[in-house]
């Protein structure tokens, strides 16, 4: 691959000078041009996280803020996958509650994941795994999907990993908010985008994400 470097040097006598960086447009930076736009269309008009819901869903999924046990660690996320419930500890004794949606069937991993990278509005690319199990499926997208308000990871993820192995587990928004409460994923824990956008910006890499049990986890579903 001739890298940046090596074009500017072999070139010289076919262009007068190099164009700053800044001023070079990648694929990248134009996806970045349009994040506040899909912010926006992904974000209700007079949005209040507390009351807004014009996806449908029951009013315990919508954004919560309860009491936290003293004994949780500010900043990790804990997923009841039984209420369908995830909790972000803070720091003053309390946690903010979304409701989600987990995978289907056999699929859900629970575990104790290191949640290592973050991204806004991603690129998503099926598993080898998801390609062979449903071909028809997901064959299509083996090389990946532009990030955009149609993308299967939606406008943010955390990425779960396992040390320093990814486990290809993610905590996503989603473009399908009506599965929120059920189990509809492959694998990963799906959000509203409206919710996972209040979410990202007060998670930082290197905590902890508990996903619990779908079942034998007894909780309050109040």
């Amino acid at each position: 691959m001739l890298t940046r470097r090596h074009f500017i040097q072999t070139t010289t006598a076919l262009f007068s000078a190099a164009i700053p960086a800044s001023l070079i447009a990648t694929p990248a930076d134009a996806a970045r041009s349009n994040w506040a736009s899909w912010d926006a269309r992904v974000t209700p008009a007079n949005y209040d996280p507390a009351t807004t819901n014009p996806w449908g869903l029951h009013p315990r999924f919508l954004p919560t803020r309860v009491e936290a046990n003293a004994s949780l660690r500010p900043g990790d996320i804990h997923v009841d996958a039984v209420a369908r419930y995830l909790y972000h500890v803070e720091g003053d004794g309390t946690a903010m509650r979304y409701g989600v949606a987990i995978a289907r069937g056999n699929l859900y991993e629970p575990g104790v994941y290191t949640i290592r990278r973050k991204a806004k509005w991603p690129k998503w690319t099926p598993t080898a795994a998801m390609i062979k199990r449903e071909p028809h499926l997901y064959e299509e997208f083996a090389d990946g999907v532009p990030g955009g308000p149609t993308n299967p990871l939606g406008s943010r993820a955390l990425y779960l990993f396992e040390g320093n192995r990814d486990t290809y587990l993610r905590i996503h928004g989603t473009p399908y908010p009506r599965s929120i409460g059920g189990r509809a994923s492959s694998g990963c824990v799906r959000m509203v985008m409206a919710h996972i956008n209040g979410l990202y910006d007060n998670v930082s890499t290197g905590v902890t994400a508990y996903l619990y049990p779908a079942e034998r986890f007894v909780t309050a579903r109040s």
